[in-house]
């Protein structure tokens, strides 16, 4: 052990290079962590390696983290020279123990600026710390600034796209390891805000994925409002590609009946024939459309069933279960506005009197768009359930309700069975104050 100024000088100047030499060693580190060992056992570094998980033994900490704090104070405050190397490794150092350190982010921002970093090692080293805090704040703001450099510079790339799945990966490891991790949730809805803006896939893909996380983390708040937050980004792209498609629609219509005399009498005819079809085409794309949100409410709704049924006793899914019914509704009640004499509407009255008329024309086929450019999208499957089946179409088009999809009597069934069934307190008292909700919210709304 240490006992004078100069030897934990060089005690701490051996352990920060052998944590450099540990990472080119083996550049594959995947996880760090603290080995409990109160004294130093023999004359060997505190620095172990064992695969791909790095540990430090416990009893260096105290000498280690106060020495490359203070040298990286001296240096900001310009009483101590350090070349870029040296800034290297002491910011890697101090920030596998501390990443909360904000002024160590800042100076490998620097770094970075001048080319010393790149980004993907800066994002590698937030991931190992978020091994150990994965609910540190300022490495996660240190990383959203890294990934903002990375979008600057790669405006359109394969790069970004494996970034966008490597980010996602960082966040769900973040959220097993603590509960609740508000910081991983809000991260990974920024990542898919600034990375993956109107790309529908993504967002179908996530809320696939985190179906089965959910399912694992019943009590767990943050991840259900990630998928109320899938849920609105979803609909609104349907609602935007819906009003894209309309307009142009309408710009066909008017363009089709333009008067038209001689000689080219026979081919604006011919045309006008063709902008029928496309409108077909069109109107066609909405009911689909449509169909789609339909299902994506009915499925969220099926799986609040299933795990309160299967889980009794947990609040956060009768919450979400009521943000997802109130997002229904209010989806029904806004395409009733938009809706009002066309006489295509659906009356969802004749299946629910709770429920208000609702049409299809607000929302259209969906068309991917990843940075610019625009994909065709395909039919998908969530869970085994394809998305969506274009032969409910034509029964949207009949007026006829698909098979399981939530309603408000639909809802006071649920709840009367639980109800009826339940023998625990919590499950009773969660499914009362959901159904006097549906009473004086939904009911009100009707």
């Amino acid at each position: 052990m240490a006992e004078s100024e100069e030897e934990v000088d060089v005690l701490v100047q051996r352990v920060v290079k052998d944590i450099t030499n540990a990472f080119k060693r083996n550049p594959n580190i995947d996880e760090i962590g603290v080995i409990p060992c109160p004294e130093a056992r023999c004359n060997r570094s505190p620095i172990v390696l064992v695969e791909n998980k790095l540990g430090v033994e416990s009893w260096c900490v105290k000498f280690l983290l106060p020495y490359v704090h203070n040298k990286l104070l001296l240096y900001r405050q310009r009483k101590h020279w350090l070349d870029r190397e040296a800034l290297v490794d002491i910011t890697c150092t101090l920030l596998l123990l501390n990443p909360d350190f904000t002024t160590a982010w800042n100076v490998r921002k620097e770094l970075l600026q001048c080319g010393v970093l790149n980004p993907e090692k800066d994002l590698y080293l937030g991931q190992l710390a978020l091994t150990k805090f994965p609910k540190s704040p300022e490495t996660w703001i240190h990383r959203r600034w890294v990934l903002q450099q990375i979008l600057d510079q790669f405006l359109l790339s394969d790069h970004l796209t494996r970034t966008l799945h490597q980010e996602m990966r960082v966040c769900s490891d973040a959220a097993c390891r603590y509960p609740s991790n508000y910081n991983a949730w809000s991260h990974r809805i920024w990542v898919l805000q600034h990375m993956a803006k109107g790309n529908g896939k993504v967002f179908h893909d996530e809320l696939s994925s985190t179906r089965l996380w959910v399912s694992m983390h019943v009590s767990d708040h943050s991840g259900f409002h990630y998928r109320q937050f899938l849920l609105k980004e979803l609909i609104t792209e349907h609602y935007q590609t819906s009003a894209s498609a309309t307009i142009n629609g309408s710009s066909q219509h008017w363009s089709s009946t333009l008067p038209s005399s001689g000689p080219h009498q026979h081919s604006c005819s011919q045309t006008n024939g063709e902008l029928s079809g496309a409108e077909a085409a069109n109107e066609d794309d909405r009911q689909l459309s449509f169909t789609t949100v339909l299902q994506l409410f009915q499925q969220e709704i099926e799986l609040c069933s299933d795990l309160i049924q299967s889980f009794p006793g947990h609040e956060t899914l009768w919450s979400h279960r009521r943000h997802v019914f109130y997002l229904l509704n209010q989806w029904r009640r806004e395409h009733q506005c938009s809706s009002r004499g066309d006489n295509n509407s659906i009356h969802l009255n004749d299946c629910d009197p709770g429920m208000s008329e609702v049409s299809p024309q607000s929302y259209a086929g969906r068309e991917e768009s990843v940075n610019g450019q625009n994909h065709a999208s395909e039919p998908m499957e969530l869970d085994r359930v394809s998305l969506p089946n274009p032969h409910d179409s034509k029964r949207l088009k009949r007026g006829v309700l698909l098979p399981g999809t939530p309603t408000l009597t639909s809802e006071h069934s649920f709840v009367n069975s639980i109800l009826d069934s339940c023998c625990n307190p919590e499950q009773r008292r969660f499914a009362v104050a959901y159904k006097k909700w549906l009473d004086t919210v939904t009911g009100l709304q009707s």
